[in-house]
Parts: structure tokens; C-alpha cells; sequence
């Protein structure tokens, strides 16, 4: 090999190390892009439901990890937004960890859309509180390696556990010099350990001298019944903003009207069981989504700026959108019942 092929070769095998660097090397973010909006019908079906002449559609945003490309392109595109990692994922927490968190989340943002679906229809659903479900255990703390992600308490030494406001209501009563029993199912098999307590760190900004057992994000595991049946297929997407669409789509398979109006209307939004709609992240790449689908209204939860935001990128893209604000399930329907059919 002559001198100048050795330098060709040479130049090239530069040029690949920084094109991989580029590409497959991770930095400690996360980039979220526009993603889709996707029709409901395709995914929610209540048996024997009504049929429609427009779409609900949730929206999405997607997510993965950056690299320097996609670090560097975030700079000049405004609805590419570059996250935290540790805001993202949690302290320790693996892919798989996460992924299954954002499962659980959406599941639970399932149930509680079918059942404010259900009781605003006046239709049968029974609904049963089985535990907390554990989405989260801080390193250090004294329930890391005693309790994990997916373990569903069920006792707190003599009080039987059913939701998380009696799981955090219990954990409040003890000191830092206490332990206490919990009792839970891990898959399948019943379980019980001693766990004490200690102040979270500091990244948590809990309040002043207030100590746990280390467990974050606990969620009610409930399970419902309903008549008529539903069946939803998510296809993995995972998180709790599509709870508002999921609610809506519902209702309007439970009852004779046709609540699209013969519309494309978008949203996004969490959900609870009384009806109320929380903010979400992302939604001004949930707007750009929206619009390249051809949607013609969006419905945007009020708190936290998010209606704001939706605005200010309505405004900004020229879309012809209509941007409604909601704060409650019910103000959701109020304004369908008022809008004329197309």
C-alpha cells in the first residue's frame, strides 16, 4: 500500500469514527418529536357500540434517547425538545423498568377513562380496589431490595391496603425510628417484610423532616367490570395523556349520539375518576402531530400552561385548528353538545 492510500484510508476511517460517534454514541438526554395522532375506533371497541362520522384521536409524541445529531438538530428545531435524562427516567431505573412503568400508567389511565365513560353513560360497571401497585423504589432507602416495581401491596401491619391515599395515609404516621409491616403479592405469591423509614434525598423536594420507606409513584390497582364489555388495544404506547380521548371515545360508542359531530378532533390529557382533566408534556409537538393528521379541533387540558402552549404553537405552525380548553370530562361534552354538526 503506497503512501496516498494509506492516507485515503486513513481519512476515511476518520470520517467513520466521527459519523459513529455521532450517531451511536448517547448523550444524558432524551429528544421528544412530533408523533401522530391515531384514531380511536381502531383501538377501543364496547361491544355493541354506536358508530360515528368523525374520529376522537389521541395524540402522541416520540421519545428516545439523544445522540449528537439529534442534540445538535434540537438547537434549531423548535419542536424537537431535549430532556433530562433523570427527568425522564428514574434514579437507577433500566429501559425495560421505564418502558414497563409507562405501561402500567396507561393501564390505569384506561381504567379510570372507562369508568367516568361508564357512569356519565348511566351503564353497568362494577368497580374493585385490589392494592397499590409499587412503580418505583429510590436507591438507599430502606425498601430498596426489599420491595420492586411491580410488587402490589395489599397490608400495612393491620390495615388492609386498597388505595394509595390509605397506603400514604398509613406510611404518615410513622417516625423515623419506627419499621413497619408490609404485606403484597409478587407475582402470584404472597409476600411480607419489615421495612423502616428515613428522609428521602434531596433530589425529591419532599417537605422538611418528612421520611418514608422510598417507594415513588404508587398507583391504585383496580379491576372493573362492565356491561357492555370494552375491549382496548393499545400497542404499547405507553404514558397517561391519552386518558381524556380514551374517556370520550368510550362515551361515544356507549350512547346513541354521535359526539364527533362528523369532526377530526385530537386532544390530550390525563384523567381521573371524577372527571378531571391534568396537564400532560409535550403538547406542542402534540399540536404539530395533530395538525399533519388533518385534525380540526384539539382539546387541551387547562393546568400548567398546557392550553397556553397549545396556543402559542397553533399560532406559530398557522394552523386552522380550533383549540378548546378543558379542565373537566364534562367540559369536554359541553362543548361537543353545542357544536353543529358538519
Amino acid at each position: 500500500m503506497n503512501r496516498g492510500t494509506k492516507k485515503f484510508t486513513f481519512i476515511w476511517v476518520m470520517i467513520i469514527i466521527v459519523v459513529a460517534a455521532f450517531t451511536f454514541i448517547n448523550l444524558p438526554y432524551y429528544v421528544t418529536t412530533p408523533g401522530e395522532a391515531k384514531e380511536l375506533d381502531d383501538v377501543i371497541n364496547v361491544d355493541g357500540g354506536s358508530e360515528d362520522k368523525g374520529e376522537f384521536m389521541l395524540t402522541t409524541v416520540r421519545v428516545g434517547q439523544a445522540n449528537l445529531i439529534q442534540y445538535v438538530w434540537a438547537q434549531f428545531n423548535e419542536y424537537h425538545e431535549l430532556i433530562p435524562e433523570e427527568l425522564i427516567k428514574r434514579e437507577g431505573e433500566t429501559d425495560e423498568q421505564y418502558h414497563q412503568r409507562q405501561l402500567d400508567v396507561m393501564a390505569n389511565s384506561q381504567t379510570s377513562a372507562t369508568i367516568v365513560a361508564y357512569q356519565a353513560a348511566d351503564k353497568g360497571i362494577e368497580i374493585t380496589n385490589n392494592g397499590v401497585l409499587v412503580t418505583g423504589v429510590i436507591d438507599g432507602m430502606p425498601a430498596d431490595g426489599k420491595l420492586e416495581i411491580g410488587d402490589l401491596i395489599t397490608r400495612v401491619d393491620d390495615k388492609n391496603i386498597k388505595t394509595t391515599e390509605e397506603l400514604l395515609d398509613k406510611l404518615g404516621t410513622y417516625s423515623k425510628t419506627e419499621t413497619v409491616n408490609i404485606a403484597f403479592d409478587r407475582e402470584g405469591n404472597k409476600k411480607e417484610v419489615e421495612v423502616g423509614f428515613s428522609s428521602f434525598p434531596e433530589p425529591y423536594n419532599t417537605e422538611k423532616g418528612k421520611v418514608g420507606v422510598g417507594i415513588t409513584g404508587p398507583v391504585t390497582s383496580t379491576s372493573i367490570e362492565t356491561d357492555p364489555t370494552i375491549d382496548i388495544k393499545t400497542d404499547q404506547i405507553g404514558g397517561p395523556s391519552a386518558g381524556l380521548m380514551f374517556s370520550l371515545e368510550i362515551y361515544n360508542q356507549l350512547t346513541k349520539e354521535d359526539w364527533t359531530k362528523g369532526y377530526e378532533i385530537a386532544g390530550t390529557g390525563t384523567i381521573n375518576e371524577e372527571g378531571e382533566v391534568g396537564p400532560i408534556g409535550g403538547i406542542k409537538q402534540k399540536i404539530v402531530a395533530a395538525d399533519s393528521s388533518g385534525a380540526e379541533i384539539f382539546l387541551a387540558p387547562v393546568a400548567h400552561s398546557n392550553y397556553d402552549d397549545a396556543m402559542e404553537a397553533a399560532e406559530d405552525i398557522k394552523t386552522e385548528m380550533k383549540i378548546v380548553p378543558v379542565e373537566t370530562f364534562q367540559d369536554a361534552i359541553d362543548y361537543l353538545k353545542q357544536l353543529k354538526a358538519e
